[in-house]
C-alpha cells in the first residue's frame, strides 16, 4: 500500500503534466486560438494531444494528414465528425475524422457522450484530451484523471489577484513568526511550537504560491504581471524551507533527506495543516503532546543572514559548533580554528552574528 508521500509523489506527476498541457493551451497559443474560435463556431470537437500505439489502438477509421498545426485549420476540422489527433507538441495535426473507442469499462462522472469519450480516453493512453462542447460552451482538459475547464481570462484573473491578496496577508505573518523565532533562537527559549508554526506558514505560502503560478500558466500573456507580483511575494521562501528543516531535523538513526521531510510536509492535507501538531509530526521535531518542548537550532537560519558567508564555511561552522549558542559564545579565535575561516572572515561572522543578535532582540521587545 503505497504511503502518503508516495501518493503525493505521484499526484505532483500528474500535476506537473497538466501544468505543462495548461501553458500549450494560454491565451496567446496558437492552439488557444483555434480552441476560441471552435467555441465561438459553437461546433465542439474532441481534440487528442498525442499520437502513439496506445492512441492508435483506440481509433478508427478518420484519415492522415500529418500537416502544420494552424489554429484556421483546427477551427474547419472541427466542423466534421470525429476527434482530431495532434502530435504530443500540438505542433503538427496527425488525423481528423478519427473515431475513437475507449475501454468503456472505464469509470468516468461525465455525462456527454464527448465528455465521457475524452474522459476515459485519457485515463486509457495518459495523454492530453482537450473537449469543446457546443452545449455548455466550455473547454475542458483531461490528463489521467485529472480534469480542469479553461474559463474566460477575466475570471481566472480576478481569482488570481484574490489569492495574490491572501498570498501577502500569509506572507507578513510568515515574516511576523519567522522574525520572532530568530529572536527565540537568540535567547535560547525555542519551543516545538515555534518551529512548527514557522514551518506551518511556509507550507501554506508555498502552497498559496503554487495556485497562482497555476493561474499564471492558465493566464499565459496575461499573467506577466501577475508572475512579476508573484516572483516578488514569495522570494526566499524555499530557502526558508530548508534552512529550518536542515536546523532543526534529527540526526543520527531519526535523520532523513531534505527531500523526504519536504514531501512530507506536503503531503499533509489542507485541512490538517491547520495542526502544529501534525506539522511537528511531519518534522519528526515533536507531536500535539510535546509542543512545548526545548529544541535548538544548529545555525543555518543566522547564518544564512551573513553576506558573503560561503556554504562550505556555513557547513563548517555548524559542524565545528554544533549549535546556535556555541556559536554566539564563539570568540574571534574559536572562530579562526575552523577551517575556511581566516582572521577577516571570523571577524565579519562574529559582527554579523551580533547585528542580528541586538536587531532581533530590540525588534522583539520595542
Amino acid at each position: 500500500m503505497a504511503t502518503a508521500a508516495e501518493r503525493h509523489a505521484a499526484s505532483l506527476d500528474a500535476s506537473a503534466r497538466m501544468r505543462a498541457t495548461l501553458s500549450s493551451v494560454a491565451p496567446g497559443t496558437a492552439l488557444r486560438e483555434g480552441l476560441e474560435r471552435i467555441l465561438r463556431g459553437r461546433t465542439g470537437a474532441l481534440i487528442v494531444i498525442g499520437h502513439d500505439k496506445s492512441v492508435e489502438a483506440i481509433s478508427t477509421g478518420g484519415f492522415r494528414l500529418d500537416v502544420p498545426f494552424t489554429a484556421t485549420g483546427l477551427r474547419e476540422l472541427a466542423k466534421m465528425d470525429g476527434a482530431i489527433v495532434l502530435d504530443s507538441a500540438a505542433s503538427r495535426i496527425v488525423m481528423a475524422g478519427v473515431h475513437l473507442m475507449p475501454d468503456p469499462s472505464i469509470p468516468t462522472e461525465e455525462t456527454g457522450t464527448r465528455h465521457r469519450t475524452a474522459d476515459r480516453v485519457a485515463r486509457q493512453t495518459n495523454v492530453p484530451v482537450i473537449s469543446v462542447s457546443a452545449s455548455m460552451h466550455i473547454i475542458a482538459l483531461y490528463l489521467e484523471d485529472l480534469r480542469h475547464v479553461l474559463e474566460d481570462t477575466g475570471a481566472v484573473l480576478g481569482r488570481a489577484n484574490q489569492a495574490l491578496q491572501t498570498l501577502e496577508r500569509y506572507r507578513n505573518r510568515l515574516d511576523e513568526v519567522s522574525d520572532a523565532l530568530s529572536a527565540l533562537e537568540i535567547e535560547d527559549l525555542v519551543t516545538v511550537r515555534d518551529v512548527s508554526a514557522v514551518a506551518q506558514r511556509l507550507e501554506m505560502v508555498s502552497r498559496i504560491a503554487g495556485e497562482i503560478d497555476t493561474y499564471v500558466l492558465e493566464l499565459g500573456t496575461d499573467g506577466r504581471l501577475l508572475a512579476l507580483q508573484l516572483e516578488e511575494l514569495i522570494g526566499g521562501v524555499d530557502a526558508e524551507r530548508e534552512l529550518i528543516i536542515r536546523d532543526y531535523m534529527p540526526t543520527g538513526r531519526r535523520a532523513r533527506p531534505l527531500e523526504a521531510v519536504l514531501a512530507e510536509l506536503a503531503a499533509i492535507e489542507s485541512t490538517d495543516l491547520v495542526d502544529l501538531g501534525g506539522v511537528a509530526r511531519a518534522l519528526r521535531i515533536g507531536t500535539e503532546e510535546t509542543l512545548d518542548g526545548p529544541l535548538a537550532p544548529r545555525g543555518y537560519r543566522l547564518l544564512a543572514r551573513i553576506p558573503r558567508l560561503p556554504i562550505p564555511v556555513v557547513e563548517g561552522l555548524i559542524e565545528h559548533f554544533g549549535s546556535l549558542q556555541k556559536l554566539l559564545a564563539a570568540s574571534i579565535e574559536d572562530l579562526q580554528n575552523v577551517g575556511g575561516v581566516g582572521d577577516l572572515r571570523a571577524r565579519g561572522v562574529r559582527e554579523g552574528l551580533s547585528r542580528l543578535a541586538e536587531s532581533s532582540i530590540l525588534e522583539r521587545y520595542v
